[in-house]
């Protein structure tokens, strides 16, 4: 009997982990961290949304000059630690984040929300940021967000699709 149900334990696991793995593949919860030490972190989570191979999916399905919350999601930040965006202070808390994609330049929109439904309400705006943009050289399948530590109390906020990366510098206080 212990064989029997120690075997049908491991075949649920092991069925439960291979779906999750298929669900990170199509618009699963994703997150990245900036470590800035071992107990300041900024961390963001969001919908990594993949766009079927040939497709173009900024300036049609994802239209430019509208605010935008991948997967029908917007990007949640969590910060343990005083941080500055341009030229916006961020207190320790959570926020979400939304972007304006645009052809050539993205704009993000920190909002004060908790909201993850995926409403946006501009009256919760903290602040809307330029952000840096430039071209990839290969395609992006999937939108994709994830940290760079490139200063000791720097991060940058990558944020990748098709061929386009925008970026936007935190900087610990």
């Amino acid at each position: 009997m212990y064989r029997l149900s120690h075997g049908l334990i491991l075949a649920v696991f092991w069925s439960l982990l291979g779906a999750g793995a298929v669900a990170q593949t199509s618009g699963a919860d994703a997150n990245t961290t900036c470590n800035f030490d071992a107990n300041k972190q900024l961390a963001v989570e969001y919908q990594r949304l993949e766009i079927p191979h040939g497709k173009k999916a900024l300036g049609t399905t994802i239209p430019y000059g509208k605010v935008w919350s991948p997967g029908g999601k917007p990007l949640t930040l969590f910060t343990n630690t005083p941080v500055s965006v341009g030229n916006t202070q961020i207190p320790d808390g959570a926020y979400t984040m939304f972007i304006v994609p645009e052809g050539k330049s993205w704009t993000l929109i920190l909002s004060k929300s908790t909201d993850t439904s995926g409403k946006y309400d501009e009256s919760r705006d903290l602040a809307r940021i330029p952000m840096q943009f430039g071209k990839l050289m290969e395609a992006e399948p999937a939108f994709t967000a994830y940290f760079a530590h490139v200063a000791v109390n720097q991060c940058n906020l990558r944020l990748d699709l098709g061929k386009a990366r925008a970026w936007v510098v935190f900087e610990r206080k």
